[in-house]
C-alpha cells in the first residue's frame, strides 16, 4: 500500500525492503523547465542506462507525452526496447550512439531508429545492412572537437563525409544529423569551450560545403543546455538536468534552475539495538562506538548500489535527524549510529530525496562519497524497485522484450513497479 506522510512526500510501500519513488509529474516539470530555456531548440530526452536509474520506458513515455519529440540512447539495445515497448517513430526518433562492430544494425534499421556514425568501419556495416534490408539509414555523423572520446578526428573528417554523402546520393542515407560532445561544459570558462565550439562550427561548414544539409545540428549536454546558449543549434540533449539533478552544481543548485529531483531512495530499519562502548563495527571495524549507543541497520548494500566509498561518510535522515553511515557499506547493509536515539524496527530510512524536507540529496551523496551525482542514481541497482508517481501514461501491462543485459523499467525480476498518487 502506498500512503503519504504529513509534509505531503510519498512513504516506503507497507513491507518493502526499500525503493526508489520516481516523482514523474517533477520529471514532466523539468522537461518544460528545460524547453522554456533553450526557446527555438528542441530538447532531446536521454534515457540512457536505464534513464540514469529512473526507468527508461516509463520516462520514455512521460517524455513523448509532454510532447518531446526526441529520445537518446548510448547502446542500440536500449534503442531496440524503447520500440519494443511501443514507442513509435511518429511519436518520437530515437538516436543510439554507441555502436560496435557486429551491433544490431539490421534490427536498428527496421525499427527505424537513427544512429550515430563515428568512423568509416561503422559506415561500412550500415551500409552493408542497408543493402541486405533495403531500409535508407537515419544517420547522424560524430565530429570529435577535442573530447577525445567518441567521434571522427578532424584529419578522418572529409573521408567521413565524402562516404557519407556518395552514399546519400545513392540513396542508402540521409544525414540527418552532425553532432559532437562537450568535455568541459560543466566548467564555465575552461579553455576548450571555445575551442570545441569553433572545432564544431569548422566540421558543420566542411560538411555543408559537401554538400551534406542536416535537419538537427546539435552540441549541446546538459551542463551546455543550462549555460551555454552559443552551443543550442537545432537540438540540445538534456540527460542529468532533465531528472532534476544540477550538472554545475559549483554554479547552481537544480532550483537555480528551475529543475526538482525526481529520485528518491529510501529503506526500513531491520534492527535497532543498543551496544556498549568501544564496539566494532561492520569489516574491519573502522568505526568503534565512543561510548554506550544504539546502532540501526539498513539492508541496502553495494548490492543496490549503495557507493562503497559512503563507508564512514553516507548521510542518511531518520525521524528528521541527519546520521552518517558508520563503518563500512557491505554488500546488502550499512549500519547508523543513531547515538541516545530509539527509533523503531520498520521505521523509514531516506537516504536522498529532493532536499525539500532538509532530507540529504544525490548531490549530498555525491559529495560525500567523493563522485558526482549522476553516479548515484545511476547506480541504484535493479534489487531495488521503483514506484511511479504522478504518471499521464499508463505502466506496461506486460514484460517488454529486453535486449541481453539492457533493463526495461528498472525493477527487480519477479517484482512490479507500481503507481502511487501524484506528490
Amino acid at each position: 500500500m502506498t500512503t503519504a506522510n504529513t509534509t505531503g512526500t510519498a512513504t516506503l510501500t507497507d513491507g518493502v525492503r526499500a525503493e526508489a519513488t520516481i516523482d514523474l509529474a517533477a520529471l514532466r516539470g523539468n522537461l518544460a523547465a528545460l524547453r522554456e530555456r533553450v526557446g527555438a531548440a528542441t530538447v532531446m530526452a536521454t534515457v540512457k542506462a536505464d534513464a540514469y536509474g529512473h526507468g527508461a520506458v516509463r520516462c520514455a513515455r512521460e517524455a513523448v507525452a509532454a510532447g518531446i519529440g526526441w529520445l537518446g540512447t548510448a547502446l542500440p539495445q536500449e534503442a531496440l526496447a524503447l520500440r519494443a515497448a511501443g514507442i513509435r517513430p511518429d511519436q518520437a526518433r530515437i538516436l543510439c550512439w554507441l555502436w560496435t562492430p557486429g551491433g544490431p544494425w539490421r534490427e536498428a534499421l527496421l525499427a527505424d531508429i537513427d544512429v550515430s556514425v563515428s568512423a568509416q568501419w561503422a559506415l561500412d556495416e550500415l551500409l552493408a545492412a542497408v543493402r541486405a534490408t533495403g531500409v535508407p539509414a537515419r544517420v547522424h555523423l560524430k565530429a570529435d572537437t577535442g573530447l577525445g572520446r567518441n567521434g571522427c578526428q578532424p584529419h578522418d573528417w572529409p573521408e567521413l563525409v565524402g562516404a557519407a554523402r556518395r552514399a546519400e546520393a545513392e540513396g542508402l542515407l540521409t544525414v540527418v544529423g552532425v553532432w559532437s560532445h562537450f568535455a568541459a561544459a560543466d566548467e564555465p570558462g575552461h579553455p576548450s569551450i571555445q575551442a570545441q565550439l569553433d572545432a564544431f562550427r569548422e566540421a558543420l561548414a566542411y560538411a555543408e560545403a559537401a554538400g551534406l544539409r542536416p535537419a538537427v545540428r546539435h552540441l549541446a549536454n546538459s551542463p551546455a543546455t543550462l549555460l551555454l546558449p552559443q552551443s543550442h543549434y537545432d537540438l540540445v540533449r538534456t540527460g542529468l538536468a532533465m531528472y532534476g539533478l544540477s550538472p554545475v552544481p559549483e554554479v547552481g543548485s537544480p532550483a537555480d534552475f528551475g529543475l526538482r529531483p525526481v529520485m528518491a531512495l529510501t529503506a526500513r530499519l531491520a534492527l535497532v539495538k543498543h551496544v556498549p562502548g568501544g564496539h566494532g563495527v561492520s569489516y574491519g571495524h573502522h568505526y568503534t562506538t565512543p561510548g554506550p549507543t544504539t546502532l540501526g541497520l539498513v539492508p541496502v548494500g553495494y548490492s543496490d548500489g549503495i557507493p562503497r566509498h559512503a563507508s564512514g561518510t553516507g548521510p542518511v535522515q531518520i525521524a528528521g535527524k541527519w546520521r552518517t553511515v558508520a563503518g563500512r557499506v557491505a554488500m546488502d547493509q550499512f549500519v547508523v549510529d543513531l547515538g541516545g536515539d530509539t527509533p523503531a524496527v520498520g521505521d523509514e530510512v531516506l537516504l536522498f530525496g529532493n532536499g525539500e524536507q532538509g532530507e540529504p540529496t544525490a548531490e549530498d551523496w555525491g559529495r560525500a562519497c567523493g563522485t558526482i551525482s549522476y553516479e548515484i542514481v545511476t547506480r541504484i541497482g535493479a534489487r531495488v524497485p521503483r514506484r511511479y508517481l504522478g504518471a499521464t501514461t499508463e505502466a506496461p501491462t506486460a514484460d517488454v522484450p529486453a535486449a541481453e543485459g539492457v533493463p526495461t523499467e528498472g525493477v527487480p525480476t519477479g517484482g512490479a513497479a507500481t503507481e502511487g498518487a501524484s506528490v
